[in-house]
């Protein structure tokens, strides 16, 4: 049972007497783990691609997984959820995505069972299982089970990673973050206050650092308890950034284009036996609002550019892969590697988030409800790519390169989404007889909880999704234990039974209806190229009405009707996050999403009272790099500087005099998704900036700042000149008064549409 349902303690077992001489004293038996029980590591990255590893025929060298699949077992029909979240809550319960209430990732939260964006706290999930069973539990990196709204100071912590089982937490709870100057990190259960980052941080290499010294920690204080390690990268999530000796490693290696290193990467997996001789290729991807144009067509500046993007991405995967060795020297230097089981996998298949021609602008492109569905992109120098400065993304093709053999991408049900590598390592429990042997056999991601619970010889719960292929990893089997599976995601959906695959690639807003199946035999057929849904009309009628039955029993519906509403529905208490807030100088950085909500799609207003002594700073911020504004003093002059998703506008009032004032940032929604700033001193409107893009979905991506201008920064130029920048005069108060929303926020678009009757079936 989990922390909030622990079993009643032992009775007394010694005997009271009145007088302490007289009397027995008793102390309950402590919970260990069963002698010899070996130490778990699961590694999980984010986005990553089948075939990004060398153990899985890329071209990116990683000797340290090398090491791993030559002396462990490489699986290669092993299938997740297509998106984060959902994979992520499924290896935390055992459960199936939808019942677990992560249809989606953790920025939605509508109101349905399937998306609550929060593990029950009656479930026991691994941690919690393996704590109570005497392991100690770590997790590091990236989190991503924390709705939006309860991610703030100011909420109930219960989806934190303390509260779901672990005894220690290092990393973000978002979904991604900026791999040079994070965002906002969290250890334990509070935010860590960070003003500036030193040269050369990297996230990747910090979490490692974190964990290591977890190991180190642990057995400085007991020698024998085993430990779970949740180890969940933020590689290679976008944005792509990397650290730029890593970089030069790959520059060059990708101007062949993503056709010919598709090819290669295929053949080298017919020749490491990871397929038949005779499996097919499929083509380019080709279907609408998923195609990829071929190489050679492409202008030569555009296949340099891509390229480049490509060479980051590498970078990324070659990073994680030189932290692995540090840890996995450091279990070996502790005396535990042989008895460690290391589970090196992904979450989902590698993503189509550039768009066609990628992006040097991530958060214009990604998540904005103004460029759905178009390519944004703006000038950036090409040596900036995959540093602190640039949020970039690859185009949709390396994405499918990354998933070669498969198509399509995550979010797709299609294998490229869902069929990712894993690797399981365990020098004692495998042995030199079975060590780099290859499995076939069907497994999915709620399979990991059983499998990692029979392997710590700890008692599985019985209501579970998941079965257990353990008998895999100890004695070979090759048999699967996991029959059938049904996924979804956003309309997406399919169907697996008996080596029989139903799928759809769902267009918005069309019917949900039999004529969208595509049906493959992927014993066969693993890539999914030989559609037989016309000769089996049996199968499909049968794996159809399957899908629907579980579907019913797993929380799937309601489905997506092509209005969004299961992205923007939110719950109601939300509505106080849109109320006014006073924030005094010394405030610790408000966090991303409640922030946000003060200034997205709407008219907003910020009070600043100050008593200025001819001190120069930053009096608020809110943003980084990726876009943001900021005021500032600078020779005694106030500025506000505005990023737009990567451009830089700056205007000046008039020079400040000693003494009590008061700034006004007043922002009016102008044409579609703009916003017009008038900047006032002491009622007196003295500069103006129109027309300039709003800062929308995930934009500004890191939270407001008083005083002060922290981690990664608003103006880059301004972040050369003065650091963080910190004003060392007396700020009284922030004010900020959020106003109407735009009349073309999407929420109010798409209640008009509800209310109109609008369906899709």
């Amino acid at each position: 049972m989990n922390d909030n349902h622990r079993d009643q303690p032992q009775p007394f077992g010694g005997h009271i007497a009145r007088l302490a001489g007289d009397s027995t004293p008793w102390w309950p038996e402590p919970v260990r783990p069963a002698q010899g029980n070996p130490n778990i590591i699961v590694v999980l990255l984010d986005d990553l691609g089948f075939s990004d590893i060398s153990p899985y025929g890329s071209e990116i060298s990683t000797p340290t997984l090398d090491r791993l699949s030559a002396g462990g077992l490489r699986f290669t029909n092993y299938h997740t959820a297509p998106l984060c979240s959902p994979s992520r809550a499924s290896i935390h319960t055992g459960m199936n995505p939808h019942r677990a209430g992560f249809a989606g990732v953790a920025n939605f939260d509508p109101g349905f069972p399937g998306w609550t964006m929060e593990i029950d706290p009656s479930i026991d999930t691994l941690p919690h299982l393996l704590r109570n069973a005497g392991y100690a539990t770590f997790a590091v990196g990236k989190w991503h089970l924390t709705r939006d709204g309860a991610m703030h100071d100011g909420a109930p912590r219960n989806s934190w990673p303390l509260q779901v089982g672990y005894d220690r937490f290092y990393g973000v709870l978002e979904g991604w973050t900026n791999m040079h100057h994070p965002h906002r990190l969290v250890r334990d259960n509070s935010p860590v206050a960070v003003d500036t980052y030193p040269d050369g941080y990297y996230f990747t290499d910090d979490i490692t650092d974190e964990a290591i010294s977890y190991l180190k920690s642990l057995r400085s204080h007991d020698s024998t308890r085993p430990y779970f390690l949740y180890l969940a990268h933020g590689a290679v999530h976008g944005p792509l950034q990397a650290k730029a000796n890593d970089i030069a490693t790959h520059r060059g290696r990708y101007q062949q284009g993503w056709d010919e290193v598709r090819a290669r990467r295929f053949a080298n997996q017919i020749e490491l036996g990871l397929f038949d001789k005779g499996t097919a290729l499929p083509p380019r991807n080709h279907e609408p609002g998923y195609e990829v144009e071929a190489w050679a067509t492409l202008p030569a500046e555009a296949q340099d550019r891509y390229a480049r993007y490509m060479e980051v991405y590498a970078a990324m995967v070659d990073n994680v892969d030189q932290n692995l060795a540090r840890l996995l020297a450091a279990v070996e230097a502790l005396g535990d590697l042989d008895n460690t089981v290391v589970l090196f996998t992904s979450d989902n298949g590698a993503t189509r988030e550039g768009g066609a021609q990628g992006t040097r602008s991530y958060y214009r492109q990604f998540g904005n409800p103004a460029g759905f569905g178009r390519d944004f992109d703006i000038e950036r120098d090409p040596d900036l790519i995959g540093g602190p400065q640039a949020m970039v993304h690859y185009p949709r093709g390396w994405g499918m390169a990354s998933n070669t053999p498969f198509r399509l991408y995550k979010s797709c049900t299609h294998a490229g989404g869902v069929r990712v590598p894993m690797i399981v390592s365990w020098p004692k429990g495998i042995g030199l007889d079975r060590a780099g042997t290859i499995h076939r056999q069907y497994q999915y991601v709620t399979d990991l909880l059983p499998t990692i619970l029979e392997l710590a010889q700890v008692e599985t719960p019985k209501d579970l999704d998941g079965a257990s292929f353990a008998s895999a990893i100890t004695h070979g089997a090759n048999e699967s234990t996991h029959l059938e599976q049904y996924s979804e995601c956003f309309g997406n959906r399919s169907f697996y039974r008996n080596g029989w695959k139903l799928v759809t690639l769902h267009q918005r807003g069309a019917a949900y209806d039999d004529t969208e199946w595509e049906l493959y035999n992927i014993t066969t057929d693993p890539t999914e190229v030989n559609d037989v849904a016309a000769q089996y009309p049996e199968v499909i009628a049968e794996l159809a009405d399957a899908w629907e039955r579980t579907a019913w029993n797993n929380q799937v519906f309601p489905l997506d009707d092509g209005l969004g509403l299961l992205q923007v529905l939110r719950r109601p208490d939300e509505a106080s996050l849109n109320e006014p807030v006073r924030l005094l100088a010394g405030t610790p950085s408000l966090e991303r999403y409640r922030s946000q909500k003060l200034v997205a799609l709407r008219d907003f207003d910020i009070e600043i009272d100050i008593v200025h002594q001819d001190a120069d700073g930053v009096l608020v911020a809110h943003g980084d790099q990726g876009g943001g504004y900021v005021v500032y003093i600078e020779h005694g002059i106030v500025h506000f500087g505005y990023n737009e998703y990567g451009i830089e506008k700056i205007v000046a009032a008039n020079l400040l005099d000693p003494g009590q004032h008061q700034i006004h940032i007043a922002a009016r929604c102008g044409e579609p998704y703009t916003w017009n700033f008038t900047i006032s001193v002491d009622g007196r409107p003295q500069a103006t900036l129109d027309g300039v893009e709003m800062l929308m979905g995930f934009a500004p991506f890191q939270g407001i700042d008083v005083g002060i201008d922290r981690r990664s920064p608003v103006l880059w130029s301004t972040f050369e000149t003065h650091g963080a920048f910190a004003y060392p005069g007396v700020i009284e108060a922030v004010t900020y008064l959020p106003g109407p929303p735009a009349p073309y926020d999407p929420a109010e678009l798409i209640q008009l549409m509800r209310s109109a009757g609008r369906r899709t079936e």
